[in-house]
């Protein structure tokens, strides 16, 4: 499993990190990556990170920056987090036997997930997908189903795009990652809101995508973000003498 993010986490601090940690550690077999958006590995994410040796689930950190010319707003973030990952997964599995089961999610810690789905994509073959709730400006948005087949999108934002769907809603086996070894995400010539799309039109097409959370009729995962935090009223107290982390 991939973690990609600017940071770990970039915006709600450790407690949001925390709270993805206490659904990972529910899931078994399972092996997170997490890649933090950083030159190099920042003490606060160094120490949440052995803060998991105890209780699981197992971690590899891992950091890369991202340019500051794509910090800005309305660019995709965690570009480079989520390709050094992939560089990750493919490196650690070049040289062992084929084949080799597992399959890769991009989580992440703004995202709220049902353990439910964690069953669901175990069985991947290829590329699976599902709903995903409360993202694109609707209650949610779904790969339409007829058949077993999936044949359309219901989404609230450019449904002609190749792969409407949102970043929480697919996995992909661990074979067809290291088959396609150039299969990364794409800065150059992507759009914003393109990147699902990019990089799954390198590994399928619509057709071979298989619908799982009953046909794509369940919700289980929903996109419930983490915003920054209001602490307007910070500067107007005396500080702490004891110096605490939150």
């Amino acid at each position: 499993m991939l973690s990609g993010g600017g940071g770990a986490p970039p915006v709600g601090g450790p407690g949001s990190g925390t709270r993805l940690a206490n659904t990972f550690r529910q899931v078994a077999r399972l092996h997170w990556v997490l890649v933090e958006d950083a030159a190099v590995r920042t003490e606060l994410v160094r120490r949440f990170v052995a803060g998991l040796a105890d209780a699981g689930p197992p971690c590899t950190h891992l950091h890369v920056p991202t340019p500051p010319r794509y910090k800005r707003p309305g660019l995709p973030r965690a570009t480079e987090q989520r390709n050094a990952g992939l560089a990750w997964v493919r490196q650690r599995h070049q040289h062992l036997p084929a084949p080799q089961p597992g399959v890769l999610f991009f989580a992440d810690d703004d995202n709220t997930y049902s353990l439910e789905l964690f069953q669901e994509m175990r069985t991947t073959r290829k590329v699976s997908v599902w709903p995903v709730g409360l993202v694109g400006g609707r209650r949610y948005e779904r790969p339409i189903v007829e058949k077993g087949k999936v044949v359309g999108w219901y989404t609230g934002w450019r449904a002609d795009r190749p792969f409407a769907i949102d970043m929480a809603g697919f996995a992909v086996s661990l074979q067809i990652i290291l088959s396609n070894p150039k299969a990364v995400f794409k800065r150059r010539g992507s759009q914003p809101g393109m990147q699902e799309s990019d990089f799954l039109k390198l590994i399928t097409t619509m057709e071979e995508l298989e619908p799982k959370a009953n046909n794509c009729t369940k919700v289980l995962v929903w996109h419930t973000r983490t915003e920054k935090v209001n602490l307007a009223n910070e500067p107007k107290y005396h500080l702490d003498t004891v110096k605490i982390e939150v």
